[in-house]
């Protein structure tokens, strides 16, 4: 079993690695496409059906890209699609959420101080919501499909909010603002599965059997493909966030990753903007930094990171049983505590890395995966060994670890 761990924790590095991969080159092609598209001029001498060109240069060379609104007159002999980017991404992701979250949900997804519920319950609810995201971005796109287009994402805004707050009553703070970016992030790569490559794949066929193809199907995935757009960069905060208790860890981390999505927007809209040649508003860098200030002051507005009191439960339960814990707990107060505290005595430190407070046993249980990943079977913690944990102490860390995963 304690073999398993060590596998488990590699299994984690190896899939976010392979997110991280598939992740840059999904964003890479989709912002890479919109500013394309965006950039497109009218030319004297295009072919019928073209609705604008681009020159570029890259590599040493010259690219001459044309764009036809519904297909060419004829099939090309080569046609390049980007799906696979998008499709390894989510399921790269969702494998992420799955090794970290689900088979962690005892350390990561479930917080008895917000909603006591058993693993098994908080994984349905986790997958539920994600299906959920999908049905209703979708519905309210064929509901306003002839509506403003401003209407459809403020909308898609509404459900956000309350998507992040639902979130935060259900699970752990890290775990929400996490699930808020899978629940988008499904959003997205839905649109391409569902929506632009079906959509694609009509238009093709139409050409191929020699019927000229319905302007619709380009226009909605066109939709489809800008509302990725401007989800994107919300999307990679909520990601990274579980990493900054800043954001996940405060009384107000709802509100903030609310917030997030709308400078999403205002980042989105100057580049996209720009690319257009319609002119460069710089008023949205500036509303771009009213609202991170405010995300600034909303993360301290008060700051929770202190662990609440409540029963050990599950794997916290069974840590804070096994021998050695005792020497453990000591071990981890005496060495770790100074910077790990609600009010850290180190200099320069106003709060506990990460949001990780052990001062006391019971957080210490809470805490005993990270503890032996950190100090344990690493020597990530202390850093630079400031408190001068030695080797015996380490390894009694670990043997505390192996009864409690063997016994």
């Amino acid at each position: 079993m304690y073999d398993l761990h060590v596998f488990g924790a590699w299994a984690e590095f190896a899939t976010r690695w392979l997110h991280v991969i598939t992740a840059i080159a999904w964003i890479g092609s989709s912002f890479y496409f919109i500013a394309l598209d965006l950039g497109l001029r009218k030319a004297p001498d295009l072919p019928p059906g073209a609705h604008g060109e681009e020159w570029q240069v890259h590599g040493g060379g010259f690219y001459h890209i044309r764009k036809y609104l519904v297909a060419p007159a004829e099939m090309p002999d080569h046609l390049t699609w980007f799906k696979w980017e998008s499709y390894a991404t989510w399921l790269s992701g969702f494998a992420l959420l799955a090794v970290v979250y689900y088979l962690g949900a005892e350390f990561y997804l479930v917080d008895p101080n917000v909603l006591d519920v058993p693993v098994w319950g908080a994984v349905l609810i986790s997958m539920a919501s994600l299906a959920f995201g999908w049905v209703a971005y979708n519905t309210i796109c064929k509901v306003f499909v002839n509506a403003n287009q401003t209407a459809v994402m403020v909308a898609l805004f509404v459900v956000l909010v309350g998507m992040a707050f639902f979130y935060t009553q259900v699970f752990s703070g890290r775990a929400a603002l996490l699930h808020l970016g899978a629940f988008t992030a499904t959003i997205m790569s839905a649109n391409v599965f569902f929506i632009i490559m079906p959509n694609q794949r009509i238009v093709v066929a139409d050409l191929q059997a020699g019927r000229k193809p319905d302007a619709k199907y380009g226009k909605i995935a066109k939709q489809r493909s800008t509302h990725n757009n401007y989800l994107t960069l919300p999307v990679i905060f909520l990601m990274l966030s579980n990493h900054y208790p800043l954001a996940f860890a405060s009384d107000y981390n709802w509100v903030i990753a609310s917030l997030v999505f709308l400078m999403g927007v205002t980042i989105r809209h100057w580049f996209n903007t720009t690319h257009a040649r319609a002119g460069q508003p710089h008023w949205t860098w500036g509303v771009t930094a009213v609202l991170f200030v405010l995300i600034m002051w909303l993360s301290t507005a008060p700051l929770r990171f202190a662990q609440q009191d409540a029963a050990l439960q599950g794997a916290a339960a069974r840590f804070a049983q096994a021998e050695g814990f005792e020497q453990v707990a000591d071990i981890v107060q005496g060495r770790c505590s100074m910077c790990h505290a609600a009010e850290p005595g180190w200099e320069g430190l106003l709060w506990a890395p990460k949001g990780v407070v052990l001062d006391s046993p019971e957080a210490v249980a809470r805490h005993a995966r990270d503890i032996w990943l950190q100090a344990g079977l690493t020597h990530a913690m202390p850093p630079a060994n400031l408190s001068y944990m030695e080797d015996a102490e380490r390894e009694a860390i670990r043997a505390w670890f192996r009864a409690a995963t063997e016994g």
